[in-house]
């Protein structure tokens, strides 16, 4: 019988992390941040690093005490039960299956110039050969995918080292060439638009979502080998590296402006149709880094979709272990890979591509995936009490409060996502649940709806803060910005101590834990 593969070392895991984090918004992150904080923008990226810290921390600790495949799916089995587990992992899902036509889309973007007649000149979608093309990529992340997980982390590997060394190339290059100090504070101080512009820039700047993708850890685990030491520390490292990363390049971005290109203020700092980092390297006259610049531009969404394309099987194969979707789903091939839910994924993919505005498409894509994180740091104080003698290599320090921080900082990202997102999330919500009544329609004294109940209200308070708050350009703006950010910490307060009170009793808990193979790691999976 065919099984999942604990191929997945440290390095590996570790690039797996930092090649989800590190994808196209090293491109453009630099740029949307200071027109938002100017250049306080460096404390945004700081911001936003201990944000998703304090988050990733979170799943650091179960993950490394329950290395499962599609933890983001299943985790919340064993803390809430069937409903909590298909929210968060319906929701996930369909975030993940997003990623790999937006970046496909993304590489074809940064390869107009070269091929025009991948897009229509006067609409700029896709041609149908552009189509071709982009359906050839999503079937290359599929294969390097189906051809196991240790040939996978070779691919991945290969193409981190150059996301990583292409940026600090860069920020060695911009400094070296040119770094005026003056730009830090002129033309109107460090942090002209103060408090409200730097958590504007962690928010809709898009550095919050930047370091999302070390959820790939979570959904690899169970092909780690020594998941205990592994998932922490590539967690940890992963997030350190990146973040050293988008904070150097922001530096050496601020630093290489030239005066008269914020003259006008950061908000109206602009390169017109060019990239920000081709209009600084041209600027400074490093014209022959603009080809390396175009490697890396395309580098970068292909190894994104590859990372996304692998652990989005592992969350459907999660699903399928809920008995969500079709058992077919977990079985393996004999290179251990689960084959037929990368085909599920590739043909939803395709829907995605062919039929939804790609700017929908984004914006469900952030969205979506970081509100199936608001479970962790539930379910890391749930397990303390439904698993309290298991060994935990990593075990936090003030679990609650650490925990309820991170809940609050999944909420505020959904928040702060905009209302024009946060409606379209709620229907693929309410989409998910009409399936799960389907699937559940015979059994529904199954579906832990007691465990559940706290989901109401939080889904829905999340909604009408949004359509009341200050994000998203059909938000009412009645909430004043300051008091919103105050009352989603408050009523994420509110929802944890609901959420943590509603975890599964002991017995559930013990009939779903005993079936899962991680108790037993040589237990093989269905297989072929």
């Amino acid at each position: 019988m065919a099984r999942l593969k604990r191929d997945i070392g440290l390095v590996g895991l570790t690039f797996i992390s930092v090649g989800g984090i590190i994808g196209s918004g090293w491109l453009f992150g630099p740029l949307l941040a200071v027109q938002h904080a100017g250049p306080a923008a460096i404390l945004s990226w700081i911001i936003g690093a201990v944000a998703m810290f304090i988050l990733a921390i979170t799943f650091a600790e179960i993950s490394a005490m329950l290395p499962i495949p599609g933890g983001i799916a299943r985790v919340p089995q064993f803390s809430h039960g069937n409903i909590v587990s298909m929210a968060m992992g319906w929701t996930a899902w369909i975030g993940y299956n997003t990623t790999a036509p937006i970046e496909v889309e993304a590489m074809l973007k940064y390869l107009a110039p070269y091929a025009s007649w991948l897009h229509a000149a006067e609409t700029g979608d896709l041609t149908g050969a552009g189509i071709a093309v982009a359906l050839i990529l999503m079937l290359l992340f599929v294969a390097v995918n189906a051809l196991g997980v240790k040939f996978f982390t070779q691919v991945n590997a290969t193409l981190t080292w150059a996301k990583i060394a292409i940026p600090i190339i860069l920020t060695v290059l911009l400094i070296a060439s040119r770094f005026d100090t003056q730009n830090f504070t002129h033309p109107d101080g460090f942090a002209p638009y103060g408090l409200q512009g730097i958590l504007a820039a962690v928010s809709t700047g898009g550095v919050i979502f930047s370091f999302i993708g070390f959820r790939h850890v979570v959904d690899m685990a169970g092909e780690v080998r020594n998941p205990k030491f592994a998932i922490p520390a590539a967690l940890v490292l992963s997030i350190v590296l990146c973040a050293a990363i988008y904070l150097g390049l922001q530096i050496a971005f601020i630093g290489a402006l030239e005066p008269d290109m914020v003259k006008g203020g950061w908000h109206a700092l602009s390169f017109g149709a060019q990239g920000p980092l081709d209009g600084v390297i041209i600027s400074v006259g490093l014209v022959w880094f603009l080809s390396v610049l175009n490697i890396g531009s395309v580098i970068g969404p292909f190894g994104n979709g590859l990372v996304a394309t692998g652990s989005n099987a592992r969350i459907a194969m999660a699903l399928s272990k809920n008995g969500f979707l079709p058992e077919r789903l977990r079985v393996l091939s004999s290179f251990g890979v689960p084959l037929w839910a990368l085909a599920l994924n590739f043909l939803i993919g395709i829907l995605f591509l062919l039929t939804v505005p790609f700017t929908t498409v984004i914006a469900l894509n952030g969205a979506a995936i970081v509100l199936s994180f608001a479970v962790g740091p539930i379910a890391v104080v749930c397990l303390r009490h439904l698993m309290p003698d298991h060994p935990r290599s990593i075990r936090i320090p003030a679990v609650k409060l650490v925990a309820v921080s991170a809940f609050a900082i999944a909420t505020l990202i959904v928040y702060w996502s905009g209302w024009d997102t946060v409606w379209r999330l709620g229907i693929a919500l309410v989409i998910g649940m009409v399936l799960l009544l389907v699937r559940f329609r015979n059994r529904l004294d199954e579906m832990d709806v007691t465990e559940a109940l706290w989901l109401a209200p939080y889904f829905i308070g999340i909604g009408l803060l949004s359509y009341l708050g200050q994000f998203g350009d059909s938000a009412l703006k009645q909430i004043p910005f300051g008091w919103d950010i105050t009352l989603c910490v408050l009523f994420s307060a509110a929802i944890f101590g609901l959420a943590v009170r509603s975890a599964l009793p002991r017995e559930k808990f013990q009939k779903y834990i005993a079936e899962e193979e991680i108790l037993d790691p040589k237990k093989p999976v269905i297989g072929l």
